[in-house]
């Protein structure tokens, strides 16, 4: 597929990052192209500095992996990595609000990080795997009213990571609207092209260079 490194958000979450890892991570990013690197907001400004001089965007993720802080705290979070460098915020989204049916709350938090990156790409991370059909259509509908740009199915931290399933939900509420990334166990081309052939046109996944080389990666955001 042409253009496909720019489908990928090339991603290290884990808790015990190095520098360094965070460092290659942003040289592969330029060797391969990719559109972004999304990293945890304490490496922000150490990543942006790695990506001076290239076009590849810095994502940060806020409220990750679990979005059970207070939305005040995502705030606080999104607003130093976007002073830090970051265009691209991903927040978490309160699962246990949503598993409640407190859906003003689910609103509010989202609605909080949407003002608060003003000017900044924000995608919602859903948990996909944590929700039936109806909860995922539900919270689609929200982030789709408060024009989020993106929805995105999960963190990769959770039971599971992305079905093709999930992101043909997610679509037929968004449409085109907002845009879709799908996210973790994205391991191989032939996983990309499914995911993006289901209507996600963002992929989130460590195993960026794999997908490009054509090999299947053991292990995957």
């Amino acid at each position: 597929m042409k253009n496909l490194s720019k489908y990928i958000d090339h991603t290290l979450l884990k808790a015990d990052a190095t520098l360094q890892e965070i460092e290659v991570l942003c040289q592969e990013a330029k060797k391969y192209n990719f559109c972004s690197v999304c990293v945890n907001s304490s490496y922000a400004k150490d990543a942006f500095s790695f990506l001076d001089g290239s076009d590849i965007k810095l994502c940060c993720v806020v409220g990750f992996p679990l979005g059970a802080m207070s939305s005040v705290a995502k705030a606080c979070e999104a607003k130093k990595a976007i002073e830090d460098g970051a265009s691209e915020i991903d927040m978490v989204i309160n699962v246990g609000y949503l598993k409640s049916k407190l859906m003003q709350r689910v609103k509010q938090d989202i609605e909080l990080l949407r003002s608060t990156c003003r000017g900044v790409t924000l995608k919602v991370i859903l948990e996909t795997a944590l929700l039936n059909k109806d909860e995922i259509k539900e919270v689609c509908q929200i982030c789709k009213d408060i024009k989020v740009d993106f929805v995105k199915t999960s963190t990769g931290f959770s039971s599971r990571g992305a079905s093709i399933e999930d992101v043909k939900i997610m679509k037929s509420v968004v449409g085109d609207a907002v845009r879709i990334k799908a996210s973790g166990g994205i391991r191989s081309y032939e996983d990309a092209i499914n995911m993006i052939n289901a209507g996600a046109s963002r992929l989130g996944a460590s195993s960026g260079v794999a997908i490009i080389q054509g090999s299947v990666a053991k292990d995957s955001y």
